[in-house]
């Protein structure tokens, strides 16, 4: 053990993990961990819960305060304490006392940078009513004002995890809430059929949704409401704002300090050391790489930072523990339902120019059908088409979507393929899941593409000219069908086989995609040229749910 000096700068998932891994790793080191705000290690993502009341009391949030880093942990915590600049020549940081302006100067051996990220605040004026979510003062700075105010709609600008459990909690205080969006879709990590999922869900639970819409200004009008003004000319009027649009690493501090930055963020290498061999970097504000494809990003998740913070403290200890990178694994609860999502999105590799991947969808109960409060939920698998290794996987549902894009997630770590997900052997009982597991379904369905078995044809591609065949009873062609399709049902397929012959290529579907692959597999044996159509009816863009 050495007698090492270490400062880590940012007192949330980063600093504190790696101020607690520091003290197990070495008792004789003198560790502070230095914050600007009034609490370090606390739970940011339950804030909007705080809000809405799950969480009853401030004093829940906070998962270790200054007293227990003393008397567990030996650490001096340092709260309402700012790091305003950085001598890397003389290793020291200069410290000014938030409270009283007082500055210190305090030496290292080690320096942790984990500034963490600010909310996106356009320059907008600033006005009563209008908050951002970042910190427990925000939080209870927006209880305050709903408790005083009484506002009875609220307006929230993002609809991303934050802006969405906003309005959720929101709506369970009673408060009208319209979710003001400016891309065409919420939740932008998802692909935008799968948001399509998550949107409907929202106006089913009484969420107003205005997309593609972004905000041009806001307003205080004459009667005390806010106004907010979008850029195609809509007004929202609310008695509460939140502006939860994103978040923008915190650099300045490593800047100033001559450190070399990314495109993104603080860049660092796989034991999150900076370009400074005596400082490291861990948390919102740090570039890293991306796990699927190699890239750099920043992703500001808690998982990732508090692994990150466990790394630099092995490093300055002298092992070898290096950060493999992030896939950006997130869930976000919206109204009940679980939206999640694992690696990269078809617009992502689209964005990054990589061909040669395909995508499948389906739509499996959470358990067995036959257990009582069996629920559907959406899934899609994208993976290299040509060797079947899986890129990204993305779920929404009531129940048990968790669990399957936790399990894609590790396939994903492991460099697995579609195979490994059709072969995992699962937990099963009904009241848990099914004998074929979703993700084993998703891992055959794409096994089948793979191995040439499922040619596959999908919504977001119009048809050229080939013939739409309907595959789902009379019953269920009529209550909605892709206008010019020919309705046959899979039982009468066979014996009507002939029907079929010179009409070229056939694109196929049913409600959801099983029926729709068996009847592709019998065209294509009788040699008759076919596709599916994945995900079926039962997708929310079925070329516009023609009829």
């Amino acid at each position: 053990m050495s007698e090492k000096k270490v400062l880590i700068i940012g007192g949330v998932a980063g600093g504190a993990s790696c101020a607690a891994r520091l003290r197990r790793l070495d008792e004789s080191a003198e560790i502070q961990l230095i914050d600007r705000g009034p609490h370090v290690s606390f739970a940011n993502c339950g804030l909007p819960y705080f809000i809405g009341g799950l969480i009853p009391a401030e004093q829940d949030l906070p998962l270790a305060d200054a007293r227990l880093f003393r008397e567990r942990f030996g650490i001096r915590v340092r709260t309402g304490t700012e790091a305003v600049a950085i001598d890397r020549a003389a290793r020291t940081v200069t410290l000014r006392d938030v409270s009283t302006g007082a500055e210190s100067q305090e030496t290292y051996d080690a320096l942790v940078l984990s500034p963490g990220a600010s909310p996106i605040r356009p320059p907008w004026p600033k006005l009563d009513g209008v908050f951002t979510l970042r910190t427990i003062p925000d939080s209870v700075a927006i209880k305050e004002w709903i408790a005083t105010k009484k506002p009875r709609k609220a307006v929230v600008i993002g609809g991303g995890f934050i802006g969405l459990e906003m309005a959720d909690n929101l709506v369970h205080l009673g408060l009208g809430v319209t979710v003001v969006e400016m891309l065409d879709q919420v939740m932008p990590p998802l692909d935008p059929e799968m948001a399509a999922y998550v949107e409907a869900h929202l106006e089913a639970s009484g969420v107003k949704t205005a997309l593609g819409d972004g905000v041009a200004r806001l307003e205080s009008a004459d009667n005390g409401e806010l106004v907010v003004r979008t850029a195609s000319g809509q007004e929202h009027r609310a008695g509460l704002v939140v502006l939860a649009i994103g978040v923008k690493p915190e650099t300045r501090l490593a800047e100033e300090a001559g450190l070399e930055l990314g495109a993104r963020g603080i860049k660092v290498d796989e034991q999150m050391r900076t370009s400074d061999p005596h400082i490291w970097a861990v948390g919102d504000a740090v570039e890293v790489r991306e796990a699927v494809l190699g890239g750099r990003v920043v992703v500001p998740l808690a998982g990732p930072a508090n692994r990150q913070g466990r790394v630099a403290a092995d490093s300055i200890c002298g092992r070898a523990s290096r950060f493999r990178g992030i896939q950006g694994t997130a869930i976000c609860g919206v109204f009940g339902l679980q939206v999640a999502s694992t690696g990269l999105s078809e617009k992502a590799l689209v964005r990054a120019g990589i061909e040669g991947f395909e995508k499948v969808y389906l739509h499996p109960n959470q358990h067995a059908g036959y257990y009582p409060g069996a629920k559907p939920m959406h899934l899609k698998l994208l993976f290299e088409k040509a060797t079947g290794r899986i890129l990204g996987a993305q779920g929404v549902g009531l129940d048990g979507v968790d669990r399957r894009i936790d399990l894609i997630a590790m396939a994903i770590q492991m460099y697995g393929t579609v195979a490994d997900l059709a072969e995992a052997e699962l937990c099963y009982a009904p009241q848990f899941g099914g004998a074929k597991d979703p993700v084993n379904l998703a891992g055959m369905i794409a096994t089948n593409v793979v191995q040439g078995d499922h040619p596959l044809a999908h919504w977001n591609v119009p048809p050229k000219g080939e013939v739409i065949l309907d595959v789902r009873e009379k019953h269920e062609f009529e209550a909605g069908h892709v206008a010019g399709a020919v309705n046959i049902p899979l039982g009468q397929l066979r014996s009507r086989i002939d029907e079929l012959r010179g009409w070229g290529e056939i694109l196929v579907y049913c409600q959801a995609g099983q029926r729709g692959y068996i009847a592709t597999r019998i065209l294509l044996q009788h040699g008759i040229p076919a596709r599916n159509i994945s995900g079926g009816w039962a997708m929310p863009n079925a070329w516009g749910r023609a009829a």
